[in-house]
């Protein structure tokens, strides 16, 4: 029998689980948080309050499956050093733009410069073939990102050009408004969009989406610098993190690990490996969507999964703790942890009001704490 909803939630951490109310859109996703969208990330919140609650005195932080930053983020805003590691290219790109040191001067005068330059564009289409291109975008579109594409290399800020480049290309591609996550066919007429309610057209332009998203990356970098910690800096290392070289040693562990079965992290960003010619990986990814949830893919993952904290436990001080968030449906994570030689020692629950993308129904997570 299933329990009842008031016996749910007598099991719940109710600090860590928020309403709307209490931790509305906006704050979720502050300073460089939104830089660009990202499927499957846990809200800054909740590693503010995990960072606190578990690594008190924690200098150093690690977190083996790093996504978007936000764990590398949140330490520096909190006083701490952080390291995280990735497989994505894209990821990693991300990761560095958000937690570097900027001088804003400097940074505000490149994004402006190639906007002036982008502004004198009058180009139609992309100057050659490109079958993923001439697909999702209109000609119009696809010669304004190619353009810009061509500027980022005369500036010193590249890296955040070609962050607002992917979140432009992500926004302008021939999709319907309501299904920017998972969009499988070009959406090339017009449609009646659940979004906007009335008919819509597929997007023709890609400058706008270049000028909105860099005036909007330099606020928020902008943003974060006024409240980052000064003289602590986060470490980006690409790469698998069963075998990598990870340094050390660290402190403890804040990390979500991917879920079985849900995301594909390469394809999802596909425009952006596509247009900045990034490095796939894709098939090193854990849990991949397309591999599924067979038990040959369930079990593959608990040994990946493993193999990573087995590699991290002997990068960490002794007994430093490791905070894992997961929704661990298939009580897969104590065979994990036993594994990886790490010994749960309390286990909690919380609700989650909302994550990145749309989702039916409630949902929830595990935090984990092992030494």
């Amino acid at each position: 029998m299933a329990p009842t909803q008031d016996a749910l939630y007598r099991e719940l951490d109710l600090d860590l689980s928020w309403s709307e109310r209490d931790l509305p859109e906006r704050e979720r996703t502050k300073h460089v948080h939104r830089l660009h969208p990202y499927l499957g990330k846990f809200v800054p919140q909740l590693v503010e309050a995990l960072l606190e609650r578990h690594l008190t005195r924690a200098r150093h932080v690690l977190d083996p499956f790093a996504g978007s930053g936000t764990t590398l983020v949140q330490s520096l805003e909190s006083g701490r050093d952080a390291t995280g590691v990735d497989v994505a290219a894209f990821n990693c790109l991300l990761m560095r733009v958000k937690t570097v040191e900027y001088n804003l001067f400097a940074l505000e005068s490149d994004l402006r410069d190639s906007l002036r330059r982008l502004e004198a564009f009058a180009g139609s289409r992309p100057p050659r073939p490109n079958p993923y291109l001439d697909r999702w975008y209109a000609p119009q579109a696809a010669a304004q990102l190619v353009f810009y594409r061509s500027l980022i290399d005369d500036y010193g800020h590249a890296d955040v050009m070609r962050v607002v480049l992917a979140r432009a290309a992500r926004s302008a591609r021939r999709t319907t408004h309501f299904d920017l996550d998972f969009p499988r066919e070009p959406q090339v007429g017009e449609y009646w969009c659940h979004k906007h309610r009335k008919t819509c057209r597929p997007v023709e332009r890609a400058e706008h989406f270049l000028r909105r998203y860099a005036l909007d990356t330099l606020e928020r970098i902008r943003a974060f610098s006024r409240v980052r910690a000064r003289a602590r800096q986060a470490s980006v290392l690409h790469g698998d993190a069963r075998e990598l070289e990870l340094g050390g040693p660290f402190d403890g562990v804040v990390t979500s690990p991917p879920y079985p079965g849900l995301i594909d992290y390469h394809e999802q960003h596909r425009y952006a490996y596509e247009l900045l010619g990034l490095d796939d990986r894709r098939e090193l990814e854990l849990g991949a969507a397309e591999r599924g949830v067979s038990a040959k893919a369930i079990g593959a993952y608990v040994e990946g999964i493993a193999a990573v904290f087995a590699h991290t436990r002997e990068a960490l001080r002794p007994r430093a703790p490791v905070v894992i968030v997961i929704n661990d449906r298939r009580e897969l994570y104590p065979e994990i942890l036993d594994r990886a030689d790490l010994t749960i020692e309390t286990r909690y629950r919380r609700h989650v009001n909302r994550r990145t993308g749309r989702r039916a129904g409630e949902f929830f997570e595990d935090v984990i704490v092992a030494r």
